[in-house]
């Protein structure tokens, strides 16, 4: 019965795609049954009212024709659209702030991030191209392994056959998901003999010098089982920001407990990683950790009152104020607890009591900088000009005047969403 009504439900998607658009028009009703039954969704939530979105419509329909004739294989890629007023739900459960947004989904989950690429027939239709090309790389011989990318992520299947479900219906739909998150190699037939002998294998080779490959234990068979455990060795806890991501990370809505640092400083960055990863597992819902490289995002610091000669600096964004951490990261960043403290101090209210009250008379002060501007990213430091008097939490000495012309013009402010290309519903944190 279940597989007449998924045929049955094949047969009404794929007709209601030829019948009338080439775009499908999503609702509650049946939003879900298609994420779950196509390898790609590309989807535009969008509002009848808002100009860009009118603009779009067009051009995304002629993109999803161009790409469906070209892919034509059921249940490989589907355009679809959603009214975000009339699916006001929808709406809310992706996080949708602005329109038009553009999101993609690979069986079933959503992409990290979303299309912000040119709004032209051409630039969409090759995103989606590029999107269904196989993210998995063809071993030819064991000795390529040897090769690969010591800076990057990699998971390595050993399948006697791609016709295996292993290989067809496992491995490879967990590749799509994680296609940006990790690097994946397919050693396959008689090549992979010799690491076959217990039978189709997958291993984890992390970032490193050292060789230190990691086999999956699990069922090979279990889609679910082997996602978890590639989210779990692909993911890092410990994520770099940069000029590129720096939106995608602020619209994930979570605090920063963020590490600037000299490029040639690897040592803290690798004790910061290895904290985290030993105490602060439990606070990855609640926070985001990153580092920066302080000499590209030196703005920050000048809000903090640093300089690239203060680096390593370690503070909190919590998209209202900055509270810069009164240890030196250097020394201290590694030691139990003080990272942990410094957190669970933002989540109490005690950053923000003191950065309006006075820090705690028994503890060493934490300086405080703070950015009540309204704007589309809320944590956008302030300019050097508004009130730099009130900047730094009481019982601290007021920070040195600074000319206004010597720091440089805030870069994340440049990255928000522009107004020029969304309607802005509300700011995105």
């Amino acid at each position: 019965m279940s597989a007449l009504f998924f045929g049955v439900f094949v047969l009404l998607t794929q007709g209601f795609l030829m019948s009338t658009s080439t775009v499908v028009q999503f609702t509650s009703s049946n939003l879900n049954d298609i994420l779950a039954n196509y390898e790609l969704v590309f989807i535009n939530f969008y509002a009848d009212w808002c100009r860009f979105s009118q603009i779009l419509a067009p051009i995304y329909e002629e993109a999803a024709a161009k790409v469906l004739q070209e892919f034509p294989t059921p249940n490989q890629v589907v355009f679809g659209k959603v009214d975000c007023d009339r699916e006001a739900g929808i709406a809310a459960q992706y996080h949708v702030s602005k329109y038009p947004t553009l999101k993609m989904f690979r069986h079933g989950s959503s992409a990290k991030r979303e299309y912000r690429g040119q709004r032209s027939t051409d630039a969409i239709a090759n995103f989606v191209r590029e999107q269904l090309k196989s993210p998995i790389g063809s071993v030819g011989n064991l000795d390529e392994l040897g090769t690969l990318d010591r800076k990057k992520r990699h998971i390595v299947g050993y399948f006697d056959s791609e016709d295996s479900h292993d290989y067809s219906a496992v491995f490879k739909k967990v590749a799509n998901v994680l296609r940006d998150d990790c690097s994946f190699h397919a050693a396959v037939g008689a090549v992979s003999e010799n690491e076959r002998v217990n039978g189709n294998k997958i291993i984890f080779r992390p970032p490193g010098d050292v060789r230190e490959d990691v086999q999956f234990s699990g069922s090979l068979a279990d889609f679910s089982s082997l996602l978890d455990w590639a989210m779990d060795k692909c993911v890092p806890l410990v994520r770099e920001i940069t000029f590129e991501n720096a939106e995608e990370l602020t619209e994930e809505g979570l605090p920063f407990l963020i590490l600037f640092h000299h490029p040639d400083d690897l040592e803290t960055p690798e004790k910061f990683r290895k904290i985290v990863a030993e105490e602060l597992t439990s606070e990855k819902a609640s926070v985001n950790f990153l580092i920066a490289d302080g000499i590209k995002f030196t703005h920050p610091l000048h809000h903090l009152g640093k300089s690239a000669n203060d680096l390593p600096i370690l503070a909190i964004d919590s998209f209202r104020h900055m509270y810069l951490w009164s240890r030196s990261p250097r020394s201290d960043i590694d030691k139990p607890g003080l990272l942990r403290q410094f957190i669970q101090d933002l989540q109490s209210g005690k950053l923000h009591r003191e950065f309006h009250q006075g820090p705690d008379p028994t503890l060493p002060p934490v300086d405080v900088i703070s950015d009540s501007s309204n704007d589309a990213t809320g944590h956008v430091p302030k300019e050097p000009d508004q009130d730099a008097s009130n900047d730094v939490g009481h019982g601290s000495p007021p920070a040195a005047k600074t000319d206004p012309t010597s720091p440089p013009e805030s870069l994340f402010r440049k990255l928000a969403p522009s107004r020029t290309r969304y309607t802005i519903l509300r700011d995105e944190l």
